[in-house]
């Protein structure tokens, strides 16, 4: 399944990444707008306790989200732990390397998540904190280190893993500087979980649930992704050492929206990180800046669900907006960070829908976004919601890893060495 020759649809849309499309960049031209009152149930009641919003409002933005957008998902299955080998000082003597196959059902063609795991040494006395987050190119990729098994799963451009790309993208990934904070870090390659290219949703974990398919709310290559992070969970909570409550779950660009959406249906990730994650993650759509909807579903018609086509040039008709994606984290703290020069995923209205979420943390206690004006490039904001503006280009960089790891130590109330 996850192993065949990607086909040629995923070329054509991997040429379609670099074209671009018209759209508007222009704040002026931002139509007026106004967001859907994430405080009001459907029945038009008020939500006026954490209680409320935890019992009525949260499940009602949850099925509405499902309905519309991401699509269902099945629940837990019983993965089986095909292989799982532990080097107790890789990177010089540095870490612990940790390499786990998980078979996703025990059929036995089932796809395979290839898990990474680098945890400082100091595990192996007392569970670490970890951020958990997919790749985009295998793990090999992430870091140097020869002993990183090669990826097995197609890659991007139709090609296999070769030696030549260890470390290929290891400037997102800074491992030393996060082990020497006192983090652990798990990764996969996003491809194990689900191929990043429309086949009628026949790959992947997609082949395991036939039946999901066939409803307009049918299982989403964005909500498998999402999912594949909630399986990997489930083995993190069996690792004695990892500190499993507390487990960042990060992504950048389209794995943004997946953590995002990871986050908001499984309350186990303790904190929630969304890296220039744009349209489809946190930035509000009725902005109708950079991205729009029919962009994702003409590009990337895998990513969401059938229903989501609906709305193409109709973001004023949406159900919901993007803040409500956020406030379904609530009150666990949530980090949404821009880039100065990656217009196309709106980085005012990242901002903004981090902002609009502040009644909903205030039930729990917690400002929120403790911002009223977008704040200038580099210029960190950390309250119950973080947020920063980096200058540069669409990326993940050590500056972003920086600011989540403090985060991180802030909200999870730990020492400078995580004691």
């Amino acid at each position: 399944m996850t192993r065949k020759t990607l086909s040629v649809a995923f070329i054509a849309v991997l040429a379609l990444l670099s074209t671009g499309y018209a759209t508007n960049v222009d704040e002026s031209l931002v139509p007026e707008y106004t967001l859907p009152d994430a405080m009001v149930l459907a029945s038009g009641e008020p939500v006026a306790t954490a209680e409320q919003w935890r019992t009525q409002r949260r499940n009602e933005l949850l099925s509405l989200f499902r309905a519309h957008m991401y699509g269902q998902a099945p629940g837990s299955t019983a993965f089986v732990q095909t292989n799982r080998e532990t080097v107790l000082d890789a990177l010089d003597g540095r870490a612990i390397r940790q390499q786990v196959t998980l078979r996703l059902s025990d059929i036995p063609d089932s796809p395979e998540l290839d898990l990474l795991i680098y945890l400082p040494k100091q595990a192996a006395k007392s569970p670490v904190p970890v951020f958990l987050g997919l790749n985009f190119q295998g793990n090999h990729t992430i870091h140097t280190d020869p002993g990183i098994r090669l990826c097995r799963s197609w890659l991007p451009e139709n090609r296999q893993a070769t030696e030549a790309s260890r470390g290929a993208a290891a400037s997102r990934w800074p491992v030393e500087m996060i082990l020497e904070q006192g983090f652990g870090l798990v990764t996969l390659y996003y491809g194990d979980i689900d191929p990043d290219f429309h086949d009628a949703f026949k790959n992947g974990v997609h082949a395991l649930y036939p039946t999901l398919q066939q409803r307009s709310d049918n299982f989403s290559t964005i909500g498998a992704w999402a999912w594949g992070l909630s399986r990997v969970m489930d083995t993190l909570e069996t690792d004695t050492q990892i500190n499993a409550k507390r487990v960042a779950v990060l992504g950048h660009s389209r794995l943004g929206k997946t953590s995002l959406w990871a986050g908001a249906t499984d309350e186990r990730f303790s904190l929630v990180i969304s890296n220039d994650s744009g349209s489809g993650g946190a930035a509000l759509f009725r902005r109708c800046f950079g991205e729009r909807i029919e962009d994702l579903n003409t590009r990337f018609p895998h990513w969401f669900c059938k229903a989501f086509k609906q709305y193409d040039y109709k973001e004023d008709t949406l159900p919901f907006d993007q803040h409500m994606l956020i406030a379904l984290m609530a009150p666990r703290p949530v980090y949404v960070a821009s880039a100065t020069l990656d217009t196309w995923a709106d980085p005012k209205g990242e901002f903004l829908a981090a902002r609009a979420t502040n009644p909903v943390y205030r039930l729990f206690g917690f400002e929120g976004l403790p911002a009223t004006q977008w704040p200038e490039p580099d210029h960190p904001i950390h309250g119950r919601i973080g947020y920063h503006l980096r200058t540069g280009k669409h990326d993940l960089t050590a500056y972003d890893w920086t600011q989540y790891m403090a985060f991180a130590k802030q909200q999870w109330s730990l020492s400078a060495g995580l004691d």
